[in-house]
């Protein structure tokens, strides 16, 4: 499985590509981070956000984008922002009918490193050693985006039969009313 994670930003939004399947090694395909300036209007911000994911979906092609999702913090206008290169992200892989995953921070790090309270120097110690790196990717949103498709690459294959499970039971609880 190719997974395309994103850490959403306006000012720094990390990308980072990961192959391979749950218990195997994983391999870095790629990662970087897509900036946009500070003092541009936001809908520039955004089209350079856009723009940014779109060449990395035409580069690597994934099967998958693992989206960091947004959650409340006291800066309303750092979440506004993170919410809206969220969606760009989710925009930009809806309309290559990419399928689109949605973690919490705190299950990425989970996933990861074993603790949901893991710090960025944590996370990215275990990026590193994970996908074999010399060094931890920098920025920390850089090392973040990489954690993300980690954390779908091992835990989509369980939420996969979950789903189907719930899909079954469901099928059969109603089957059970119409009889």
């Amino acid at each position: 499985m190719r997974v395309l994670g994103v850490d959403p930003g306006l000012t720094r939004c990390g990308i980072g590509v990961v192959e391979g399947v749950a218990g195997r090694p994983l391999t870095m395909l790629g990662v970087g981070v897509v900036r946009t300036p500070a003092d541009a209007d936001l809908s520039h911000r955004l089209l350079g956000v856009e723009q940014g994911i779109e060449r990395w979906l035409d580069e690597h092609r994934p099967e998958c984008v693992a989206v960091e999702r947004v959650f409340s913090q006291h800066n309303v206008r750092t979440v506004m922002g993170t919410a809206q290169a969220s969606a760009v992200a989710m925009l930009c892989a809806a309309r290559r009918g990419i399928p689109v995953a949605l973690h919490t921070p705190s299950e990425v790090k989970a996933a990861v490193t074993g603790s949901g309270r893991a710090d960025k120097a944590q996370v990215g110690a275990m990026v590193t050693r994970l996908l074999r790196l010399s060094a931890p990717p920098r920025p920390a949103d850089a090392a973040d985006a990489l954690a993300l498709a980690i954390c779908h690459i091992w835990r989509a294959p369980a939420q996969n039969r979950l789903q189907q499970a719930v899909a079954l039971h469901t099928a059969h609880a109603t089957k059970g009313r119409t009889a």
